[in-house]
């Protein structure tokens, strides 16, 4: 079951996103950080599968630890959300190694469905076994359903 460290210096958010994902998604929290140094520290103990960043957090922003949690950390998935996500430099965010950015604006609205892309592995495809010829034993006679009729036993009679 894949762990989701949530960072965000607000209690509230944090409470929010705690109780939405745990209840509407097949994810689990594993844990909750204030800022961003206390993230890379949590992440560094708890290894999540992927950390939700605020972009706007004290001591170090969201963009800032998304950086060092890549390099530490470069199988986890990161997300990060902000009020103003379109003011958000794209060339900044994809930099610092940030898989998908959302707007806090949205509320949760597709939320679940940001998840799951990043953490659902992808479906494996499916190729049926290729057939398999049996060689009978020297000798032996096959059987058929098949009614021989007069075209089946036809000869060329120029062939001889």
């Amino acid at each position: 079951m894949p762990g989701i460290l949530i960072a965000d210096d607000n209690q509230n958010i944090r409470y929010l996103l705690r109780v939405y994902i745990e209840s509407q998604t097949p994810f689990k929290v594993c844990g909750e950080a204030v800022n961003g140094t206390d993230t890379i520290e949590k992440a560094q103990q708890l290894l999540p599968e992927l950390v939700m960043l605020d972009f706007s957090m004290p001591l170090m922003t969201g963009i800032e630890a998304a950086s060092v949690l890549k390099r530490m950390l470069p199988q986890t998935k990161i997300l990060l959300f902000s009020l103003n996500v379109e003011d958000m430099p794209k060339s900044l965010v994809a930099e610092s190694g940030v898989d998908l950015a959302f707007s806090k604006g949205d509320a949760f609205v597709g939320l679940a469905e940001r998840l799951n892309y990043l953490l659902e592995p992808p479906l494996l495809q499916f190729e049926p076994p290729a057939p398999t010829v049996e060689t009978l034993p020297a000798g032996s006679e096959i059987q058929t359903t098949d009614k021989p009729n007069s075209e089946t036993f036809k000869t060329d009679a120029r062939e001889n």
